[in-house]
């Protein structure tokens, strides 16, 4: 995906969509000192051209129960496109995993998981990831404790 140009307008308006996604346009438009027509014709073309992926609401795992969160390191014992494709597809359906990365180094995936509890998770080891074809090794660690989360992307270092 190309990188689209961003003027300080466009970087103001992406800031407060990320910090107060429920702004009506008119608020929006009051932060950024633009008119409420101008405002909206920006944040339409910031959708249109992918800037703006979506919209949605950010819930706290443990008031709905799930208590416990893990990153997973995984190891692939083949890299043919096939083998993949096929840990690809599976991770896809796996409903624990909120994000899969692939990674430079000695391990392939790393995944964020989150589960009820350590039964939860050890059904989720067991009986999904290390049945996974392909799957050579898995390393494991438990969030204690969440020092920072930010989940809106540091636009700071965009300035123009």
């Amino acid at each position: 995906m190309a990188s689209v140009n961003l003027d300080r307008t466009d970087l103001r308006l992406l800031v407060e969509i990320q910090q107060h996604g429920r702004a009506t346009n008119a608020e929006l438009a009051a932060r950024v000192n633009l008119s409420p027509s101008a405002c909206l014709r920006r944040v339409q073309r910031l959708e249109t051209e992918g800037v703006i992926a979506g919209y949605g609401a950010r819930l706290e795992p443990r008031a709905i129960g799930l208590g416990l969160q893990a990153f997973v390191r995984v190891q692939l014992s083949k890299h043919g496109q096939a083998a993949i494709d096929h840990f690809v597809q599976a991770v896809q359906l796996w409903d624990e995993v909120v994000a899969c990365h692939a990674l430079t180094g000695d391990m392939d995936y790393l995944l964020q998981v989150y589960v009820r509890d350590l039964d939860h998770f050890s059904e989720f080891l067991l009986d999904k990831l290390l049945n996974a074809a392909g799957v050579a090794d898995v390393n494991s660690s438990f969030v204690l404790r969440t020092v920072k989360e930010f989940r809106a992307l540091p636009l700071s270092q965009l300035g123009r």
